[in-house]
């Protein structure tokens, strides 16, 4: 995860249960985005492990008294959320 100019997170590379664990270490040395974004334009693999991830960072952002909000969360996530029920825990 990359941060662009500290105003959003911007998520690039793939993000799948290979690195969602290393992804959330690495997510939690960043300063939180001043905007309240992460944006997943760059976002090159994905499955279930990434819709966990969305997730955990929502709850955090949260659990802070941050709002978090996902950007660019592609299609086919947002339907793999509706088949598991969580789109309203991704959903802004």
């Amino acid at each position: 995860m990359a941060t662009d100019d500290g105003g959003r997170w911007v998520f690039q590379g793939p993000l799948t249960m290979d690195n969602a664990a290393r992804v959330l270490d690495e997510s939690e040395a960043l300063t939180p985005p001043t905007d309240g974004i992460v944006d997943f334009r760059g976002l090159l693999q994905a499955d279930s492990a990434a819709l966990a991830v969305m997730i955990v960072l929502k709850r955090r952002a949260l659990s802070e008294g941050r709002t978090l909000d996902l950007a660019s969360v592609p299609e086919s996530l947002k339907s793999l959320a509706i088949v598991y029920g969580v789109d309203k825990l991704i959903d802004p």
